[in-house]
Parts: C-alpha cells; structure tokens; sequence
C-alpha cells in the first residue's frame, strides 16, 4: 500500500527561504491598510474631510499635508499649499475641509503623529522585504518578468508565485497537478454516480489568495481575454465562481509560462501598441523601484534586459 500514497510537496531550502520571506510581507501589508483605515478614521472624528478631496490619503500631497498637520500646523491656506498642482481639488476646497485644523484638539495631533509613524515603519519593513526577495530571486528575474506580463499580476505577486511553486514549477508534471495542489479546480465529491459537491479542495491558501487578487484584477482589464471570459460566464455562474474560473485559467497559464519558458501574448481585443507599451513602461517602473536598471531593446519592443 506504501506505493499508492501520494508524497506532500516539500521544497528545497533555499525555496523554502523564498517563501518565508515573501509570507511575511502579506501582513505588514495587511497592518499598512488597516493604519490608512484608523488615519482615515481619526481624521473624520476630528472633523476633517480630506480624504473626500484626495483619491489617495497616503499619496505624496495629503503625507504632506497630514506630516504637517501633525507637527502643528494650523493655518488650512499653509497645508492646501503643500498639495500638487495636479490634484484634482482646488485650494479653496482644501483649505475648506482643513478649516477646522485652527481649533485642532491637540490630542489629536499626537494621535496622526503616532499613525504616521507607525505607517512609515511598516513601509521601511515591506521595502526591505522587497529587497529581500530581489536579491534571492536575481537568478530567476526572467521568469518573473515573464509572469508579471500575466493580466492581473506584476511583480510582486509574480515574486511570490516563484517562491511557492519554484522558478519552473518542474515539480508539476502538467497545469492540472498544479492547480489541484493549489486547490484552483473544481471539486469532485462523488458517491454512487451522484456529484454531491464542486467546493474546491483547501490547497495552498497563499496561492489561493494570490490567485484571486490576481483574477479579480485581470477582469478589470478593458477588452482583455479575461475580462471576456468573466462577462460570458457570470451570469451563468455567479461572480464568485466566475471568479474561480478565471483564477483556474491562470493557474494552467502560470505553469505554461514557468514549465515550459513561453512569454503571455494577449488574444483580446484590447491589444494594441499603446496598451502594450503602457504595461511595458509599467512593469519597468517596477523592476527599477526594486533597483534593477532595465534597458529596452531595440529589435524587440517587448522584451528587456534586466541587470543590477
């Protein structure tokens, strides 16, 4: 009976260093959004509309505003000022939802100031661990630049793909195994002839979760495949499931693009030159914000060469 039993999958060492670095960054991540929640909060008990003007409360413009707001500041034409020139609101509006900042309890002063800091530690930690994870996984950065070219992935989450189920995904033998293993394929609790359920199995909850952001994102893409897929099944299945579907179709796509060294060429409508080149010079920004110098070639728009 010994031969009949199927072995867990147990990664190497130095995989399994990938992934205890790039687990750890999901609840820094998870703290940093639940400290943008409680500033949000605490400016509205004090009164203070800002986050109805600005579209990103932790973008650079409100920082500035808040930064100074928490150093004492308390005249609302000082902190409109320190807003960009390409926000949206007008320095009427700010100095508007500011105006309360005269009468500033200073307890709450304190508070924003205590919020702020803790945030930007969070933000040194998830910098750091990017970081990290480049420097482990330098030899494989074209796998994952291939995988980030995947709609609904970049390069973080292709990062944390790599750390999970390895640069080449060579312990699969097909998309099938891998998305069973990471629980991506519908269930099959049969007796008598009779399917009693198609719950997907638990899986890798890690890759589970990646696997949904990244669908959930993927069908947000105007004229992608994906986005047309998503639109044809939901109505038969529901978003949750139609979700599911797609995040099925990614998982067989991740193993392709792994197993097998191909690049992702998009089928929908939306292809054209600009969107191709929006994404490249997107994916760049990212490569080069984890510090790599990116040069794009000549003979082959679509592909680059990635260096330190």
């Amino acid at each position: 009976m010994a031969h009949e039993l199927t072995l867990s999958f147990v990664p190497d060492t130095e995989q399994r260093l990938w992934r205890t670095v790039t687990r750890r960054k999901y609840p820094l991540t998870r703290d940093r959004a639940r400290w943008q929640n409680q500033i949000e909060s605490l400016l509205e008990e004090a009164h203070i509309k800002l986050s109805s003007l600005v579209s990103d409360l932790l973008g650079a413009s409100a920082r500035r505003m808040l930064k100074a707001l928490a150093e004492g500041e308390t005249n609302p034409s000082a902190l409109a000022a320190l807003a960009d020139t390409q926000l949206r609101a007008t320095p009427e509006q700010l100095c508007d939802a500011l105006g309360v900042c005269t009468e500033l309890n200073p307890v709450y002063r304190r508070l924003l100031k205590m919020a702020l800091e803790q945030l930007q530690f969070l933000e040194q930690q998830i910098g750091q661990l990017d970081q990290e994870t480049d420097s482990l996984l330098r030899e494989h950065q074209d796998a994952v630049q291939r995988l980030a070219q995947v709609p609904g992935l970049g390069v973080d989450s292709a990062s944390q793909i790599i750390a999970e189920v390895g640069p080449t995904a060579a312990t699969f033998p097909s998309g099938k195994h891998l998305s069973s293993w990471l629980g991506a394929c519908p269930g099959d609790e049969e007796s008598a002839g009779v399917n009693y359920s198609h719950r997907s199995p638990q899986g890798n909850r890690h890759m589970r979760r990646l696997l949904n952001q990244a669908a959930n994102a993927a069908v947000k893409v105007k004229g992608g495949i994906f986005e047309i897929v998503y639109r044809r099944s939901v109505p038969r299945l529901g978003h949750n499931q139609a979700i599911g579907a797609i995040a099925h179709r990614q998982c067989r796509l991740i193993w392709l693009i792994l197993h097998q060294g191909v690049r992702y060429e998009e089928r929908g409508p939306a292809v054209s030159k600009q969107s191709k080149q929006a994404r490249t010079a997107r994916m760049i920004r990212q490569l080069r914000k984890l510090g790599y110098r990116v040069e794009q070639a000549n003979s082959q728009p679509s592909t680059h060469t990635v260096a330190r």
